[in-house]
C-alpha cells in the first residue's frame, strides 16, 4: 500500500470511531527519553514475535513522543492496571506540563536497558529499543525490540472501551444507538452463530 492509499479520510470519521471502539482494549503509557522525558497514553500496542521478542505501537506523527522515539532510538510502555485511571487521563491530556515537568508527580524508573521511563506499579512494562518504522497515514508504526519487561499478573487491567475507561467489559460505559451496527443477517450474510 502507498502513502497515497492513505490520504483520503474514510467518508465517515465519526462513525468508523464509533465502530473501532467496540474493540476493547488495554491501556499503556508509551513513554521515551532521556533527559527530558515525555509520554503518552496509547492504545495502539501489539506483541508482534516472541523469538526474536517485538512489540508494535502507533504514535500521532506530529507528536513529540513520536519524535522523541527517533531522537532517541528506544521506547519503554507501561501497561496500566485497574487502577491507574488518573495516569491514562493525565498522558491524555494536552494541557499536561511539558518538558521537564511532565514527569516531575509521577512515580517512575529508568528502564534498565534505555533508560525511557517505567511507571510505577504499572500491570506489565516493556522496555525497547527501536528496530524499525513505518508510515502509517497521520500515525507512524514502531517495531521495537524487548530487551526487557515485568508484570504484576495479581491486578486487574485498565481497559478502554466505547470510549471510556473500566476495570472490565461489565463496568463498560453503554453502547450507545449510534455505535450499533447492522447484524450480518440484516446485510444479507449468514452467520451460524446467531
Amino acid at each position: 500500500m502507498t502513502a497515497a492509499a492513505f490520504s483520503q479520510p474514510p467518508p465517515d470519521t465519526a462513525r468508523l470511531r464509533s465502530v473501532l471502539g467496540q474493540f476493547a482494549t488495554g491501556v499503556t503509557v508509551v513513554a521515551a527519553g532521556g533527559k527530558t522525558p515525555c509520554g503518552m497514553t496509547a492504545n495502539s500496542f501489539t506483541s508482534v514475535s516472541l523469538d526474536p521478542p517485538v512489540i508494535l505501537i502507533c504514535l500521532t506523527r506530529d507528536s513529540e513522543l513520536c519524535e522523541a522515539v527517533l531522537r532517541e532510538g528506544c521506547f519503554a510502555i507501561s501497561v496500566l492496571a485497574a487502577g491507574q485511571e488518573d495516569l491514562a487521563r493525565y498522558f491524555a491530556n494536552h494541557a499536561r506540563p511539558r518538558g521537564a515537568e511532565e514527569f516531575a508527580k509521577v512515580g517512575w524508573s529508568p528502564g534498565p536497558g534505555t533508560g525511557a521511563p517505567v511507571l510505577d506499579d504499572a500491570l506489565a512494562w516493556f522496555d525497547c529499543a527501536l528496530v524499525t518504522s513505518h508510515d502509517g497515514g497521520d500515525h507512524e508504526i514502531f517495531l521495537g525490540s524487548v530487551l526487557a519487561s515485568g508484570a504484576e499478573p495479581q491486578r486487574d487491567a485498565l481497559l478502554f472501551f466505547r470510549g471510556g475507561f473500566s476495570r472490565s467489559l461489565h463496568d463498560a460505559v453503554p453502547r450507545s444507538p449510534e455505535a450499533r451496527t447492522p447484524s450480518l443477517a440484516r446485510l444479507g450474510k449468514s452467520d451460524d452463530r446467531q
